[in-house]
């Protein structure tokens, strides 16, 4: 059910008409062309006083009858003026509480206040950048304790930290050398239930990299699988052609998975060109016509968009609707249920000087979102927004997780511009 509800209470004392309207998940979706919300038209002969008290009592039954249509609310809190890009959540010392990852520390739940080192993270570009792009949890060696995995633009490499169990430092293992790393991603890609690491690597092959195990226990070793002769700025994966298989998206187009998607051959179907697209690009039937269709944001760059597939005489085409024209930067994206209402929404945001400066829009407010699909388009709702030291970003790498097992899901962002929590409450 919404989490929300919404009410309008109207009154025209001149026709002695008092209406009272409410939203929510009430009734099935309207059609197009008529109201979106029900209304109770309250005009019985009554006396004016009496038609408003009526109105009055209605409304008040409505939120009373209905308490899960509370109006969600962010509580945000911050964790540390660190500005690494990347964030994690996982239980790092198996205590049952969600603790968070980011850049050389972790904060140790539930209150995040006590953070423990975990080691040097390097800065390159300048100094503009931390050599850390992704935190991927993972146990890699089956020890019980929680890993992860992560990489860099500057080193040209992935690699994983391994958790000590103890305060002292993470030993940093090599996975591969990849060529430059925009960011990472962790898919089930041939189904057993582990995520495959698949870094996005512009100018270079598309690859990804399976966890090997011995009788069920990782060996932290990784088999590496390659897709594509080259890729370039964006990436995603879900199955496109709905042969229950998941396919990779690029920016120019789609690798088709073969049945063995370890050993196959992937083919490959130029159908659009995405543009400088987010990490990652999400694959989803937005418009509920079974056919998958793609989200993508512009890195860096403006735009929001959503492609819708249809098919043209048994061709596949794909037809661009706008999201947010005017927001720039939309480098990272999820796709999850945030108001409980049973519908998944799209939670994004700016990354803060994802390009130092140097992308179209990079001087404007920072600002982070979720936008609803009420049928037709995306409405966006801001959960913060303002000029630094007040709206904030998502960064390079998010985290949506049920901090504190209220039910509600938290959105954990890090960036340039600070590592923050914004908590999911009822208002």
């Amino acid at each position: 059910m919404n989490r929300y509800i919404q009410i309008w209470m109207t009154f025209n004392l001149s026709d002695t008409k008092s209406e009272c309207r409410w939203r929510g998940q009430l009734s099935p979706p309207q059609k197009k062309g008529t109201d979106p919300v029900p209304k109770v038209d309250i005009s019985p002969g009554k006396s004016k006083i009496e038609s408003l008290i009526f109105s009055g009592i209605l409304c008040a039954v409505l939120l009373t009858a209905f308490p899960a249509f509370s109006q969600i609310h962010f509580r945000k809190q911050m964790i540390a003026a660190e500005s690494f890009e990347s964030v994690g959540v996982f239980d790092v010392n198996n205590d049952g509480n969600l603790d968070i990852v980011s850049g050389a520390f972790w904060y140790e739940g539930p209150d995040f206040i006590k953070r423990h080192y975990m080691g040097h993270v390097n800065r390159s570009g300048g100094g503009q950048y931390w050599d850390d792009f992704a935190t991927i949890p993972l146990d890699v060696n089956g020890d019980g304790k929680m890993d992860y995995i992560s990489g860099d633009w500057f080193s040209k490499s992935i690699w994983w930290r391994e958790n000590p169990g103890n305060d002292e430092e993470w030993k940093l293992h090599i996975i591969d050398t990849t060529g430059n790393v925009e960011c990472i991603k962790g898919w089930d890609i041939d189904g057993d239930g582990t995520v495959e690491i698949v870094p996005n690597t512009p100018g270079n092959p598309l690859k990804f990299y399976k966890l090997e195990k011995v009788n069920g226990k990782p060996t932290g070793k990784f088999l590496k699988v390659v897709v594509a002769p080259i890729q370039e700025h964006g990436l995603g994966f879900g199955d496109i052609n709905g042969d229950g298989h998941g396919d990779f998206i690029i920016s120019d187009g789609w690798y088709e998975s073969p049945k063995d998607p370890l050993k196959g051959t992937w083919t490959f179907h130029k159908e659009f060109n995405l543009g400088t697209a987010s990490v990652p690009i999400l694959v989803t039937d937005v418009n509920k016509d079974s056919k998958s269709d793609l989200i993508v944001g512009q890195a860096h760059s403006y735009g929001l968009d959503w492609y819708e597939q249809k098919m043209d005489q048994g061709k596949r085409i794909w037809v661009k609707h706008p999201i947010d024209p005017f927001g720039s930067q939309y480098h990272t994206m999820d796709w999850a249920d945030i108001d409980n209402d049973g519908q998944m929404e799209l939670i994004t945001g700016k990354r803060y000087r994802a390009h130092n400066g140097n992308d179209p829009g990079s001087n404007d407010p920072v600002g982070l979102y979720y936008f609803k699909w009420n049928g037709e388009s995306f409405t966006k709702s801001v959960i913060s927004y303002g000029p630094l030291g007040v709206g904030k970003g998502t960064g390079l790498f998010f985290s949506i997780a049920d901090l504190h097992h209220t039910g509600r899901k938290d959105i954990i962002v890090a960036g340039k511009d600070g590592l923050y929590v914004f908590f999911n409450t009822v208002q």
